[in-house]
């Protein structure tokens, strides 16, 4: 089935996908991505959705599931030797026409994914003072309620990186909780939920710092897959984390970011009570914001959307990265 005008817009010469309406069975809808039953395993699809405050935007961002899903593969792959993710090797378009046929830029938002028991905690690290973890640290000198060194500016550069988890409470937001907390939660996995998180976070942060951009914090996510700790979801995104230009980086404030930032800054201004329906984005804070990602892809893999995306839409199959066990 063919995606509607209602579902599709076109912004600038890029049609935006704000719902999607595959041939396939439909496992869930989430804030941004559809995802379809395929056989034994999940077909993940980015749309141009957008989120603040948990409510999803009405307006779609074009070109932004092209690259989370562009950034989710890349570092899904460069952190195979981490941690397993969900990623699958490649679907065959060639037994897939109908899919293209309802979605033709489908291989630049999807991934094949293993279907996996998701651990409902989201596991937060933070390497600098920003957002919630700010708040609470002005608040009370804490952060996951532990203590932080005195004095430490906005933005500031944290002694080490922080493992800060966070479930969903009874109005569906994130609750930042403590690790005894987490314990609670999820038993004897608490710790190896936090080693593996740490361990992903510093492997990013090195290779992102590298690159010019600074990962603040970042959050992931994980399933079990016959019985083994699994990175599932997305990661590494700019809805995932927080990313900042090395080169504008000054502790004091609020930095710059390469993420949603455009659309937060639009909604505190608005008036907005922050609940369901969202408001209608103006253009200027879209094409801000598509900008920013498509600044993120490139500084992060090193070559522009549409470099990446050609690259893996010249054959007849569609990598998806390195199948990890």
């Amino acid at each position: 089935m063919a995606q509607s005008p209602a579902d599709r817009d076109v912004d600038g010469g890029h049609e935006a996908i704000l719902r999607t309406s595959l041939p396939l069975p439909l496992f869930s809808r989430g804030k941004v991505r559809d995802t379809y039953h395929l056989g034994d395993d999940l077909l993940m699809v980015a749309t141009d959705r957008i989120s603040a405050y948990d409510v999803v935007m009405p307006t779609a961002i074009p070109r932004k599931g092209a690259a989370l899903t562009r950034l989710a593969r890349y570092w899904f792959d460069a952190t195979g030797r981490l941690v397993p993710n969900h990623l699958l090797s490649h679907l065959d378009l060639n037994a897939h026409a109908d899919l293209l046929a309802a979605l033709p830029d489908l291989p630049r938002r999807a991934m094949v994914v293993r279907r996996a028991e998701r651990i409902d905690v989201e596991c937060v690290v933070r390497g600098y003072l920003a957002g919630s973890g700010w708040a609470e640290y002005r608040a009370r000198g804490t952060l996951a309620e532990e203590p932080l060194p005195a004095g430490l500016p906005e933005s500031a550069q944290l002694p080490h990186p922080v493992f800060t988890p966070a479930i969903k409470n009874d109005d569906g937001h994130d609750e930042n909780i403590s690790r005894a907390r987490l314990s609670e939660v999820v038993g004897a996995r608490a710790t190896e939920l936090e080693r593996l998180s740490l361990a992903l976070y510093s492997f990013a942060a090195e290779v992102a710092r590298a690159r010019g951009v600074i990962i603040a914090d970042t959050k992931f996510e994980f399933g079990l897959i016959d019985g083994r700790l699994t990175l599932i979801d997305e990661a590494l995104t700019p809805d995932s984390s927080r990313f900042w230009p090395a080169a504008t980086y000054r502790p004091g404030g609020p930095q710059p970011s390469l993420d949603k930032q455009p659309v937060r800054d639009y909604l505190a201004a608005s008036g907005w009570d922050k609940r369901p329906p969202g408001p209608p984005l103006p253009r200027p804070v879209v094409a801000d914001t598509t900008r920013r990602y498509l600044e993120a892809v490139r500084l992060l893999t090193g070559q522009d959307l549409d470099e990446g995306s050609r690259a893996r839409t010249g054959t007849d199959t569609m990598d998806e990265g390195r199948e990890t066990t």
